[in-house]
């Protein structure tokens, strides 16, 4: 009987206990969890996609560099075309378009600076005053020029496909303003006299690459000549076929 109120005095101080214990053990197990972070922050890029994104662009870089390579580590360059020109005649005669035909050869020391010759044939139709010609006829004589040039060009935007160059040359012209005028010669008809004079030429070369050796081109050019101990300022330009050849 005794054992029997001692076991009810345990459990009866006991149930106290084991429910605070319950209690305790559910608010721990209740505390919420951290948020979830927000999906519609972008995720930062893993640092494996950015080098595999930098590696796609070091190897289209060097394509680039390879193809630029192909195309302008050719030694020499030779050209062949047509050119404008509008010359400036003495006054009061007005300015006449000439037609011309250039050649030239360029050697290159690296990729963008050579040393370019040009030769050219200049051809026009002068206009005389009716009223100078004192019955002769003579109002539509041909002229010409021969001009040779060096100097040098410079490759300064290159890619693959195109190029923008700059070239300054200076050499000497040949005049032939008399050989059309019978006899009277071409001062009579208010013309330059036949004479050799300094020529200077100063362009800018836009080319077009068809293929590494092949190219085509135009030149917008500046061509100052020194006839008739005056300075003629022509404005006018040149397109050539381009072949390329040779390794530096």
């Amino acid at each position: 009987m005794s054992s029997f109120r001692r076991l009810a005095l345990l459990l009866a101080l006991g149930l106290p206990a084991m429910h605070a214990f319950q209690a305790q053990s559910t608010s721990t197990s209740s505390t919420p969890a951290p948020p979830a972070q927000d999906s519609a922050q972008p995720a930062a890029p893993q640092p494996q996609q950015m080098s595999v994104q930098a590696r796609i662009r070091a190897r289209r870089e060097q394509r680039r560099e390879a193809a630029i390579r192909e195309v302008y580590s050719h030694l020499y360059e030779a050209y062949v075309g047509a050119g404008y020109t509008r010359f400036t005649l003495p006054s009061p005669l007005q300015r006449v378009n000439e037609y011309s035909w250039d050649v030239g050869l360029t050697r290159y020391f690296n990729e963008r600076l050579g040393v370019t010759l040009d030769g050219r044939g200049i051809y026009g139709t002068a206009f005389i005053n009716p009223t100078s010609t004192g019955g002769s006829g003579i109002y539509k004589p041909a002229i010409s020029q021969y001009a040779a040039l060096i100097g040098p060009t410079y490759r300064f935007y290159l890619q693959p496909r195109y190029s923008i160059s700059g070239r300054a040359m200076g050499g000497f012209a040949q005049g032939n303003f008399s050989g059309d005028t019978s006899g009277f010669g071409s001062v009579a008809l208010g013309l330059y006299p036949d004479s050799n004079t300094f020529a200077i030429s100063a362009a800018v070369i836009g080319e077009y690459n068809i293929s590494p050796n092949l190219g085509v081109r135009i030149a917008p050019e500046y061509f100052a000549t020194g006839f008739g101990s005056s300075l003629q300022n022509n404005l006018g330009f040149t397109g050539a076929l381009v072949y390329r050849f040779g390794k530096q």
